[in-house]
């Protein structure tokens, strides 16, 4: 199942999307600027193999809902979102309002 909804944090608006995977979740949560994901994000592919994309994303592992994305502490980030003051341990929502 995929569902796809509208978040709201501190009146910003976000896209939620969850994907239900065998034995997983895919979660991202995503404004135009960047996003926050599940630990299926690949930081190192970004920084290294996409560098010239500029892709503003962190990664949070253990989470299996949104909710609990958005509030974990996020475990690595891209060098893009570094330049916004985005940083490893940040809680997903305050960098979501960074984006």
């Amino acid at each position: 199942m995929v569902e796809v909804k509208p978040l709201t944090i501190e009146g910003k608006t976000f896209i939620a999307v969850s994907v239900q995977l065998p034995k997983t979740n895919l979660l991202a949560v995503m404004n135009d600027n960047g996003y926050i994901m599940c630990g299926a994000l690949d930081v190192a592919l970004l920084n290294e193999k996409l560098a010239n994309r500029k892709v503003i994303a962190g990664r949070a592992v253990g989470v299996r809902t949104i909710e609990e994305l958005v509030n974990a502490p996020l475990e690595s980030v891209t060098v893009e979102a570094e330049t916004l003051g985005i940083h490893k341990g940040m809680i997903g929502k305050e960098a979501l309002l960074l984006m």
